[in-house]
């Protein structure tokens, strides 16, 4: 095995030097870093350092468990999340497919752009733009006062923050998303679509029995990294857009986290709450992998 390794880094040295800028940022900015972990069994305190401080094994844990506000970040992150699946999820395979069917090199390039662009805006921006839509006299509220509704500051009502995230994410990433699936589709052998259409096979049955089979296997493999990250919300956007009107539906875990873990420096709460976060993560992934390995061959590992 060593010599065969040996070997292919001598044959492909090139490709094998692409990979080490790759390989040092995930090893300094991934697995360095979790040495810290031990902070969330620690009551770490700054001058003692996280090696110094003392140790109190599950603690913090526990206190997030009887935490009043556990059930609700637990049932609202794991709910944007299944919002955003539901929508977003399928967002990206529906556009890679009706990009395919655009025969028009010019056209369909400026769709492309297009739909890629909003990928491209920082964030802050683009919650900023939300924000002013959705103002009492935004632009949603002008629309919605001459449809005969009254106007109202859409983000101030909680019932209406995580349709406004999922559909904000769905016209940020959809077309980004979308890039992986176009490459699937292009790396579909071409003599399947000529025997179907030697069969008889239509633009759409030829969708159906030859693209989407195509798509199946990368579908699966995107679809189980998704569920790994099913407690996953970046607090960026929702401390952008949420406000204490709306934490009942809005507060997630990560959004708690920033709160205790930097703004009251609580940094082995903080700690011991990503970890768990991370923990319930990972075993949704494993779940994930394992039911599709079961069901359709196909998994991460």
């Amino acid at each position: 095995m060593p010599e065969k390794l040996i070997k292919d880094i001598k044959k492909y040295k090139y490709v094998y030097l692409m990979l080490i800028p790759v390989l040092a940022y995930y090893i300094i900015f991934c697995y360095v870093p979790m040495g810290g972990l031990i902070m969330a069994f620690k009551d770490y305190a700054p001058r003692k350092g996280i090696f110094g401080s003392d140790w109190v094994g599950f603690k913090y844990f526990l206190d997030f468990f009887k935490d009043m506000y556990f059930v609700r970040l637990m049932r609202n992150t794991f709910m944007l999340n299944v919002y955003d699946i539901i929508i977003g999820f399928p967002a990206p395979i529906i556009l890679a497919l009706l990009l395919n069917e655009i025969t028009g090199k010019k056209f369909k390039n400026t769709v492309q752009t297009m739909l890629y662009m909003p990928n491209f805006v920082s964030l802050v921006v683009l919650c900023g733009i939300v924000v002013d839509f959705c103002a009492t006299e935004g632009v949603i509220n002008d629309i919605l006062a001459f449809i005969g509704f009254e106007p109202n500051n859409l983000l101030q009502n909680p019932w209406l923050f995580k349709p406004i995230f999922v559909i904000t994410n769905l016209w940020q990433y959809a077309g980004w998303n979308s890039i992986i699936y176009m490459a699937a589709i292009m790396g579909i052998n071409e003599e399947l679509y000529d025997a179907a259409y030697v069969d008889g096979c239509g633009r759409m049955k030829r969708l159906i029995h030859v693209t989407l089979p195509g798509l199946v296997p990368t579908i699966v493999i995107m679809f189980i990294l998704r569920l790994g990250n099913i407690m996953t919300v970046g607090f960026e956007k929702v401390i952008l857009l949420y406000n204490p009107l709306t934490y009942e539906t809005a507060d997630v875990i990560s959004s708690y986290v920033y709160r205790r873990g930097i703004l009251e420096a609580n940094y082995s709460y903080a700690a011991a709450v990503g970890l768990f976060n991370s923990l319930i993560n990972f075993a949704f992934l494993v779940l994930a992998n394992w039911l599709s390995k079961k069901a359709t061959d196909e998994s991460l590992w």
